[in-house]
């Protein structure tokens, strides 16, 4: 276990900071027995309601002007009573709206109507992790979404939120199984390591560790191990920030190399006290499916294979067209095995309200999901949020808590049938006999549904908890500390029982096996910070100095068991005939950081922003645990300048950048170490032990060096607002294993390579108010964003094992291709180029043609709109890319193909799109073939405009104003518009569940 030792230097200060917070805590019950009390025997109490027009408005803060204890906040029905005298002057605010000044003039009850008001865009506060800012003063790169774009989607996965609604954020569903998770890039992969390349998680300021908790021999229904982000509840969620650039993420250090996702959870409101209730419930099915041959065109091509071939005659285990199966029947596989309905059903209920100190929110969540596989899977998930705020009387003691807990129990086949769908002849057997039980035709063939015998099934429980305690030591000064802790435990396992294998082959029990995961997973983190703001030199100064002491332990056991008497005891260890421990570990991450940042903004249009961290990780050496990141970013708000004054049509306008640098640790816990593990192998009965990695001190930091330049402008006072802007990164140092020659004992050994990856980019948003009236609004957003990916160096490449992996010059996600020249009309096979003209179609050297996969750009079209009572939202998600065709083997051989394979070669001189069709005997057609998978002819166009997500909702005009009632109609993945052939374009792996489309109807009370 390393010693990491580099916490002493940090509790001195740690210890300062919480003793001055104590301290500072001890005055805060004692108050202010001199406090002034307002005279109200002239006042009486107002009260009425208010609305946009049409809509009431909760959460209105209405305030007597001049008077500083004297406010009020509108309820859920946008009711308000607060007390004023007959000669004062309210001041209505909400963000959204233009602010109303409301003369009393005696009046009892008042009725406000608010406009809206797009400038308003400017004033909204943007959570940038340590600190918020204006969204007109922020200095870097921050995309955000908020609950009103979350709670139109019909999502379990907090990834699944945000696809297609932030510029320069890419996001990819893996599997449409339930559970299942999704890749994300922010502005590109910066790592040759394609696991180092996930962002920053922070929930209410705790850090989320991403890092998987499946194990590859458990969760096989999944492309990757699983994934935690299912655990979070995207319906607690009030806002989620995406930091991008170096001046957003070097305050991060380390962490925030490949970007921040801040999740700020929902927090309670003053008010009356108020409960909500959601229920819906939905369908789903998959999206598209591949077109496949039928059977007359199955059996055609497998005929014209025997007869390519010379055979005269059908083997007897050609079941297909020999007659044993029936040569008239046929069956859509992957409508019989992928077409089931898939069923949702969610319900939440929410408790919120409070004074105006005092403010919680209580909420639980349940959701349940079937599979779109044949039999009876269940996907349940649950949990609870609780949220509480308090500020003291005086408003210098702030007190914020919230905690989340959830649960999942995933019940899921162990195999995803995808495979298995598309490949089957049509003319198979049927599932089942007529007495049900499962049709073997006579041993001729393995029914699919044996796999439904192995179950793959998962518990997951999840914890995160955060307290933030401050407190004003003088006007500008406050003290603070952040407190979380995170606790995750999972538990899976894998059957393989004997009942999946033809009854023919006689198994028994005895071969059954069942693998077990048993992963927990817990952290605490401690962040003591001192702000401080003032006015200085006709400008804003803001400075912010904290600490940061983190501590993960993950404890891991993956075992296995094999050999039952019975597969009624597959799930107890304890009866198999072989139980083997295949990991049993436990890794301690410690982390430590300081961090600063100092702004200045002088004559609100000049603003300056500082940020450094200096980062110590156990992950390093000695002498490379610690570094320092920093970045500066500068904004120009030059719409504000007097020379402009005559440009009435210009709202806003700012020019923006930043430079900075981040690093990267995501390599594991104790990779510089010289590390053992037990040995299969036994000596004198007892386990040995054998090296499995060499020391390396010198392993260091990657580096993420961040530039980037933007524009901002906003018109017709904002009614249209646009954001240009450019970006470079370039990671280097890069961490990877350096190749070492099989004598050694090793074949690589982890350390630094002198590799350098560049990510550059143009990223452009837009927003525009179309309509603005009383009864109809409409607002359109796009974002669309153009990437490019280069490894600019990796000296000694041609001679590392990496060398038909990259290019210099080119993307790290490409593939090296034969160039297919077309089908030679006399052999009737696939032809390729020799571009050594060696006469061979075989050696590397042939296979140098550069295919780039990365999507050319990406984004998305959103448009929210309101007619009195109803709201309609919806999205389009755009994707311009290349991908692959669907593997199914050669032609001619006993599996189902493309029907588009139909187009294929006979006779010499023939014209065809696909070689000539054999049943495993020309080997070399079957070469071809395997050339043609690996050729520029198998990749395609697979770009794609996707309706991502439409919502329709109704408020009921109920007689009563202590109940609003709502229903909804919401749809996600709707509508795929593509060239693409084969199935749905948005697939990452093979073999696996394509995302479904889903259609929910749901109701929402609030009383």
């Amino acid at each position: 276990m390393n010693k990491f030792s580099f916490y002493k230097g940090g509790k001195a200060l740690c210890c300062l900071f919480l003793t001055g917070l104590l301290l500072s805590f001890s005055s805060v019950s004692a108050g202010n027995p001199y406090r002034r009390i307002s005279n109200l025997s002239q006042q009486h109490h107002i009260q009425g309601i208010v609305t946009d027009g049409s809509t009431p408005l909760p959460g209105v803060t209405i305030a007597v002007k001049g008077k500083t204890n004297s406010t009020a906040i509108t309820d859920y029905s946008g009711q308000y009573r607060i007390a004023a005298s007959a000669q004062d002057t309210l001041v209505v605010s909400f963000i959204g709206f233009k602010t109303a000044v409301i003369p009393v003039t005696g009046r009892s009850k008042i009725a406000i109507v608010l406009q809206f008001d797009t400038t308003t865009l400017q004033e909204v506060r943007v959570n940038a992790g340590y600190y918020s800012v204006k969204e007109s003063e922020r200095t870097g790169s921050i995309a955000r979404i908020t609950a009103k774009d979350i709670e139109t989607q019909p999502v379990t996965n907090v990834l699944a939120t945000m696809q297609g609604r932030m510029a320069g954020v890419s996001i990819t569903q893996t599997t449409g199984v339930p559970g299942g998770g999704f890749e994300i890039k922010i502005r590109g992969q910066n790592s040759l390591r394609t696991d180092a390349n996930a962002p920053l998680y922070i929930i209410d300021g705790v850090p989320y560790a991403s890092d998987p908790i499946g194990y590859n021999q458990t969760a096989t229904t999944y492309p990757s191990v699983t994934s935690p982000l299912n655990s979070i509840n995207p319906d607690a969620i009030e806002s989620i920030e995406v930091l991008k650039d170096a001046d957003a993420t070097a305050i991060y250090g380390s962490r925030g190399a490949n970007g921040v996702v801040l999740i700020t959870t929902k927090k309670g409101k003053a008010g009356k006290t108020t409960f909500t209730l959601n229920a819906s419930t939905g369908a789903g099915r998959v999206t598209k499916f591949m077109a496949l041959m039928h059977t007359e065109q199955y059996l055609a091509m497998r005929r014209q294979a025997f007869v390519n071939d010379g055979l005269t005659s059908y083997g007897a285990t050609d079941y297909d067209i020999n007659g044993t199966w029936d040569q008239n029947r046929y069956t859509d596989w992957q409508k019989e095995l992928l077409g089931g309905t898939t069923l949702l059903q969610d319900v939440q209920g929410t408790l919120s309200g409070g004074s105006q100190r005092t403010q919680f929110l209580l909420s639980g969540n349940y959701h349940q999901e079937t599979t779109v596989f044949p039999g009876d899977f269940l996907y349940k998930k649950g949990g609870a949020q609780l949220s509480l705020n308090h500020r003291s009387e005086n408003n210098k003691f702030r007190f914020t808590f919230s905690s989340g807990y959830n649960a999942q129990n995933n019940d899921l086949p162990a195999f995803d049938l995808s495979n298995e769908a598309r490949a089957l002849p049509p003319n198979a057997p049927a599932l089942y006999k007529p007495d049900g039980s499962l049709n073997w035709e006579n041993g001729t063939w393995n029914n699919p549904l044996r796999n439904l015998n192995a179950k793959f099934e998962s518990k997951t429980n999840d914890l995160v908890v955060n307290t933030v305690l401050s407190y004003e030591l003088m006007k500008g000064l406050t003290v603070k500390s952040s407190f979380g802790y995170t606790d995750l435990s999972t538990v899976e396992t894998r059957t393989a029982p004997s009942t999946t294998f033809n009854p023919e082959s006689n198994v028994s029990s005895a071969t059954s096996a069942i693998y077990f995961n048993n992963t927990k997973r817990s952290s605490w983190i401690a962040e003591p910070q001192l702000a401080y703001d003032t006015v200085l030199g006709g400008g804003k100064l803001g400075a912010l100095l904290g600490a940061t002491f983190q501590n993960q332990m993950t404890n891991r056991i993956y075992q296995s068991g094999t050999g039952f008497s019975s597969n009624s005891l597959i799930y107890n260890l304890a009866a198999a005939n072989s139980v083997k421990v295949l990991l049993n570990d436990e890794t301690v991450y410690k982390y430590q950081a300081f961090f600063g940042r100092l702004n200045y903004t002088y004559l609100e249009r000049y603003i300056v922003n500082l940020t450094a961290r200096r980062d110590g990780s156990s992950r390093f050496g000695p002498g490379n645990q610690f570094a320092t990141f920093g970045a500066v970013g500068a904004a120009w708000i030059f719409g504000k300048e007097h020379f402009l004054n005559s440009l009435s049509w210009l709202s806003f306008g700012k020019i923006r950048g930043s430079y900075g640098t981040t690093g990267n640790d995501q390599i594991g816990d104790y990779q510089f170490l010289d590390t053992y593990t037990t040995s299969t192998a036994n000596y004198s009965n007892t386990s040995g032990l054998q090296p499995t990695r060499l020391f390396n001190a010198n392993f260091g930091w990657e580096t993420n060096k961040k530039l980037e330049m933007a524009l901002e402008l906003g018109f017709l006072q904002d009614r249209i607002f646009t954001t240009a802007a450019w970006y470079q990164n370039r990671s280097s140092n890069q961490l990877v294993g350096v190749p070492l020659p099989g004598t050694t004992g090793f074949t690589v050994l982890n350390s630094n390579l002198n590799a350098t990856v560049e990510n550059t980019g143009f990223e452009f948003t837009l927003r525009t108010v179309n309509f603005n009236r009383k009864l109809f609004n409409w607002t359109s957003s796009l974002n669309l964003t153009f990437a490019r990916n280069t490894l600019l160096k990796f000296p000694g490449l041609e001679s590392s094992t990496y060398s038909q992996q990259y290019r210099i010059g080119e993307p790290l996600n490409i593939e090296l291709r034969y160039q297919y020249k077309g089908i030679n009309p006399q052999t009737g096979l696939y032809d390729f180029t020799d571009l050594n003209h060696d006469g061979l179609i075989s050696t590397p050297e042939d296979k140098q043609v550069i295919t780039d996969l990365n999507p050319e750009y990406y984004g998305g079209f959103q448009n929210q709109l309101s007619y009195k009572n109803w709201k309609l939202d919806f999205l389009f998600q755009f994707v311009k890319q290349k991908n692959t065709l669907y593997p199914l083997g050669f032609a001619g051989q006993m599996s189902n193909q493309p029907a588009r394979m139909t187009d294929s070669w006979q006779q010499p001189g023939d014209q065809s799109a696909y070689q000539v069709y054999t049943t495993n005997v020309n080997n070399a057609a079957i070469t071809a073939d395997y050339l043609y998978f690996q050729s520029t002819a198998f990749i395609t166009d697979a770009s794609y405009i996707r309706l991502k997500n439409i919502a329709l909702s109704y408020e009921l005009p109920l007689d009563t104003k202590a109940t609003l009632c709502k229903i909804m109609l919401q749809g996600q993945n709707l509508l795929t518009f593509t060239k693409y052939p084969d199935g749905d374009p948005e697939f990452s792996s093979y073999g696996y569940l394509p995302p479904l489309k889903v259609i929910t109807a749901g109701i929402q009370l609030t009383f």
